[in-house]
């Protein structure tokens, strides 16, 4: 007895040593946001939100449209990203658009932070507003390096001074074609739905992590953490829950295989529910091409897919195209100025994403 006491105590000492945050506090209830050990269970951290935050009530009715408030909804956009060749390029894009747009008609676009989760400072400090997060401790995120990001969020939201009252969570492979106004509307987020994002296919695994007593596991919206608009203090009390269940996820390999890279989006869109925030799925949020061709009314360009297409303007999508625009071409090195535009017949939206991509790189300095 004494021996299993005196373990407990080390590996409780060793995680408190880990991690250096250990109190968010919100407006309604303290947040946990300690990293989920060999003892933590789904069903004791969800035990403990429905004591200290209970659900509220969805809307029976979600609106698809935002208002035109004459005093303006400010949100400030977020963006993680390590310090890898690959996200830097694609950061140095995504402000570059911002900056274009933060003023345009109908914007309420405020400030923007890159959040760089790797720990140290880097060579873009000078140009785009910069938090420096910690990573998460070795080993921890099993070479899915995209737990880092609620745990980044975590720290930015206890550290930083935030001036607006919603935050924009966004990626670096996004490119903002238009201004883009406060999608949010009563307490709701404004999220993208995603189709593969599929709560009902998996209830028995979500269960794990959503109870019975929390409501229908549709009440799970089929969202990622990004794109997301919503209000700052309900992201404080979200963040901490998003990063346990994540890690949480991952620990489980059921979980793991079954989720696979959407694992930390499902872990939003459960954290999210088990708060009783519930979004606006906004459809016209963002375009990912080569599958959405037109532009329309949408806002982002999320450019996660790859381009491939033969010189008569036909899709090759598996196979490596005559024409070809791929992100992952150019993790080594960031994409050289002045790309060749598509062929002839080429949708419009991949155009834009090339011609955006090649304004950029023509007018950000020291490209390359």
């Amino acid at each position: 007895m004494g021996c299993g006491n005196l373990f407990f105590t080390v590996v409780i000492t060793f995680s408190v040593a880990l991690i250096t945050y250990n109190i968010i506090i919100s407006a309604n209830a303290p947040l946990r946001q300690d990293l989920p050990g060999p003892s933590t269970t789904a069903a004791s951290t969800y035990s403990y939100l429905s004591a200290v935050d209970p659900v509220i009530k969805m809307p029976l009715e979600r609106s698809r449209r935002y208002g035109s408030a004459a005093t303006k909804r400010l949100f400030h956009t977020a963006v993680t990203a390590s310090d890898s060749v690959y996200n830097t390029w694609q950061c140095r894009v995504m402000y570059y658009w911002f900056k274009k747009f933060k003023e345009g008609p109908n914007s309420e676009m405020g400030g923007f932070t890159r959040i760089l989760h790797s720990g140290k400072p880097d060579n873009l400090m000078d140009e785009i507003p910069t938090f420096i997060a910690q990573p998460l401790p070795s080993g921890l995120d099993q070479g899915y390096i995209v737990l880092n990001r609620p745990w980044a969020f975590v720290q930015w939201l206890q550290k930083a001074d935030i001036k607006e009252d919603y935050i924009l969570m966004a990626e670096p492979d996004h490119i903002i074609v238009k201004p883009i106004p406060n999608l949010s509307k009563d307490g709701l987020g404004a999220a993208f739905p995603f189709f593969y994002i599929e709560p009902k296919k998996y209830e028995p695994i979500l269960r794990k992590y959503f109870p019975k007593d929390k409501g229908p596991v549709t009440n799970i919206d089929p969202i990622g953490n990004s794109p997301v608009i919503i209000g700052t203090e309900s992201l404080k009390k979200i963040a901490p829950t998003w990063m346990n269940v994540s890690l949480a996820m991952k620990k489980d390999p059921e979980t793991d295989k079954a989720f696979g890279w959407v694992l930390e989006m499902y872990a939003y869109a459960v954290a999210s529910a088990l708060h009783g925030v519930g979004n606006i799925l906004y459809k016209d949020f963002m375009i990912q091409p080569p599958w959405d061709t037109e532009i329309g009314e949408k806002f982002i360009i999320h450019y996660t897919y790859g381009c491939d297409y033969d010189m008569k303007g036909k899709l090759t999508y598996g196979k490596i195209g005559e024409w070809r625009f791929d992100k992952r071409s150019y993790d080594k090195s960031a994409p050289p100025k002045n790309l060749p535009l598509p062929p002839p017949g080429v949708p419009e939206s991949v155009v834009t994403l090339v011609k955006m991509v090649n304004e950029a790189t023509a007018n950000i300095r020291n490209w390359g």
